[in-house]
This record gives C-alpha cells, sequence and structure tokens, in this order.
C-alpha cells in the first residue's frame, strides 16, 4: 500500500514489511497519539479555563492552536498512519479518502496559521502596548480565529489533486529499482507544480517568513529594554516566551520534510534499491518529526509558565479524586489595564493609566482612572 495523503507512510503488498524502518512508525505515532492527544485535551481545559478568568487575546489564539492539533493528531495520525496504514492495511474507499485527504491539509493549515495572528498579536503588545487593546480585544481575536479556520478549509479543497509523487520509490508500487519514476516526473504538469509549490509555501515559508521578521522586531525590543523585561507585573513576558518556543519548534520540525518534498519532486529517480531504502527513511523521519509539533507544545507551556503547570496540577488532581473544579471568576467582571511594560513601578504615579472594561460583545469600553 502507497500513501498519497499528507503524510505518507509507504508499505509492500499491504504489510509493514516494505518499510525500512519496521514497526518503529506504528510503535512512534501510537506514543504520539496516546501522548499527545491528552496533552492538548488537558491544554484546551486549562485555555478554556484562562480565557473565563481573563479576556486575553492571547489565550484565545493558543486555546484555538489546541483544538487544531487535536484535529491534525485525529485526522492524519490516528485514521491516516494508525488506522488506515496498520489497522485495515488497506485505501478507503475513494470518497471517503479524498474527503479525508482535504480535511487533512485543512487541519494542518490551520494548525501553522493560527500561530501568525499570534505572532501578529504579540508583537504589537510588545512594540505597541499603549495601542493593544484599541486593536486586540476578545470580539476581534474570535472573529480572526473564525476566519483562519473557515480560510484553511477552503485553502484545503485544491489538494484534492494532490499528486501522487512518492510511487516512484523503489519497492513502493513498482517492480523497477528505480526505473519506475522517470515517467512519471517527466509528465509532471503545471498543476502539479503549483500545488506542491503552494504546499511548501503555505504550510513552511510564508509562516517561517512572518514568524522571524515579526520574533526580530520582538526581540530587539526586549533586549533594549532588557531592565525593564524584569519588572514584576509585566504582562507580555509569558506568553511571548511561549510564542517564541512554539515558533522555534516549529521551524526546526518542519524544515526536513519541506525539503524532502522539494527534493523528491524534482530530482532523478532513486540509482539503486539502497538509495530508495535511504530516501523513504528519510522521508519517515520527517514526516516523524513534522507531526511531533502537534504533541509538544503543552510540555513547552508547562516549562515556561507557572500559571499553567499549577493548573495542570489542579486539573490532573481533580481528575483523580473526581472533585469539582472551582466556578471560574468570569472575564465579563474583569478590568484589563493597558500600561506600558517599560515604565517603571517608581513614576507610574505620573502617568495615566487607561482601564479597559469589555461589554457582553467583548469589545473594549475606556474608563480613564
Amino acid at each position: 500500500m502507497e500513501h498519497s495523503h499528507i503524510f505518507p507512510v509507504s508499505h509492500h503488498n499491504g504489510s509493514t514489511g516494505g518499510c525500512p524502518l519496521g514497526p518503529l512508525p506504528v510503535m512512534y505515532y501510537s506514543v504520539l497519539l496516546c501522548l499527545g492527544l491528552p496533552a492538548n485535551i488537558l491544554t484546551v481545559v486549562i485555555l478554556s479555563q484562562l480565557v473565563l478568568r481573563r479576556q486575553k487575546s492571547s489565550y484565545n489564539y493558543l486555546l484555538a492552536l489546541a483544538a487544531a492539533d487535536i484535529l491534525v493528531l485525529l485526522l492524519i495520525v490516528f485514521v491516516d498512519f494508525i488506522l488506515e496504514d496498520f489497522i485495515l492495511a488497506s485505501f478507503l474507499p475513494p470518497s471517503i479518502n479524498s474527503a479525508v485527504q482535504v480535511l487533512e491539509f485543512s487541519s494542518i493549515h490551520t494548525s501553522i496559521w493560527i500561530t501568525v495572528p499570534l505572532t501578529i498579536d504579540r508583537y504589537i503588545a510588545v512594540c505597541h502596548p499603549l495601542r493593544y487593546h484599541t486593536v486586540s480585544y476578545p470580539a476581534r481575536t474570535r472573529k480572526v480565529i473564525f476566519a483562519v479556520y473557515i480560510g484553511c478549509l477552503l485553502s484545503a479543497a485544491p489538494y484534492y489533486w494532490w499528486p501522487e509523487f512518492w510511487h516512484s520509490l523503489p519497492g513502493v508500487g513498482n517492480t523497477d529499482e528505480g526505473g519506475g519514476g522517470g515517467g512519471e516526473r517527466s509528465r509532471r504538469t503545471v498543476a502539479e507544480h503549483v500545488l506542491v509549490w503552494a504546499h511548501c509555501a503555505t504550510v513552511y515559508l510564508l509562516p517561517c517568513t512572518v514568524f522571524f521578521s515579526l520574533n526580530t522586531g520582538i526581540v530587539r525590543k526586549l533586549r533594549k529594554r532588557r531592565n525593564c523585561f524584569r519588572l514584576r507585573g509585566y504582562s507580555t513576558g509569558k506568553t511571548t516566551a511561549i510564542l517564541l518556543a512554539i515558533t522555534s519548534v516549529f521551524a526546526v520540525l518542519w524544515a526536513p520534510r519541506t525539503v524532502l518534498i522539494l527534493y523528491h519532486f524534482y530530482s532523478p529517480p532513486p540509482a539503486s534499491q539502497s538509495t530508495g531504502r535511504l530516501l523513504h527513511v528519510l522521508t519517515d523521519v520527517a514526516n516523524m518529526l513534522a507531526l511531533l509539533n502537534t504533541g509538544v507544545n503543552f510540555f513547552l507551556y508547562c516549562f515556561i509558565s507557572k500559571r499553567f503547570r499549577a493548573m495542570a496540577a489542579n486539573v490532573l488532581r481533580a481528575l483523580v479524586h473526581c472533585r469539582k473544579q472551582p466556578k471560574p471568576f468570569y472575564a465579563s467582571h474583569n478590568f484589563s489595564i493597558t500600561s506600558s511594560p517599560w515604565i517603571s513601578p517608581a513614576n507610574s504615579h505620573c502617568i495615566k493609566m487607561l482601564v479597559y472594561q469589555y461589554d457582553k460583545n467583548g469589545k473594549p469600553i475606556c474608563i480613564s482612572s
């Protein structure tokens, strides 16, 4: 069986014997699903409580990111790898297979692109703090998240015709050693070139460009104000650190897969069976690294944020002892103080603060103190 989906794991005659890594992929994806899915569900629970307690746009974006990661784990890791490749060991019906393929691309696009407005949100919070609450508030955040989900679903529709360019690996869909893919490569259409480059640009090149440019501005601003960065009550430190961590991990884990897609699409067919098996191993490892990105965010949050660790411990403790969580203090009763993180507490009495209260639609109402 040969994959035509986003993350192909090839089999020979419907068994795992054709995979150079043997049973390692099924073991890896099973562990990733068993750890990543509960971790992301726990992340959703914790961030939902934070969203209820505090009207903070970054929590909404992180919540949407966790939900998208759950979709990736279910659609790709479970359905595409474990169910289809290792349990059924056969293709899904064509109509279901095509629908799942589009949903896979949609979930991957959403998981990546939901981080882009989060990066913009943190850039405004750090570099333009006095304007932050006028341009970033809960009602607008929810609209942005909805637009990202719908846009990624629409952008995945053309990948119904995603090219099956993995057949040219020796032992995958052919019986020739390196000769079965030459004719296929000569028949590459313009549409296939457009789809492959659009995929690479959508999932890696464009997001990394945004991350690199905006994160560079954030880091420069923080370095310039490094003395103020250590002030107690600085509101953007932990969330910004989380942003820098998840974007850096994404850039590292997705780079091998992007390079291998372009290499395999444009390179000549493998000249020997050993070369083809090596390319197959590299492809499988690149897929594993890319999907690892969906299961590590919870551990990054716990490592960076003390509040997140404490809330995770409380949720797990309540789950083990079958106790109800304490009723949250809803954010509609909260006030959000917009003050520059660069203002010294010693001089804060000289600064006129702007206090925002949110109305029932999530829009800020400015009240001068």
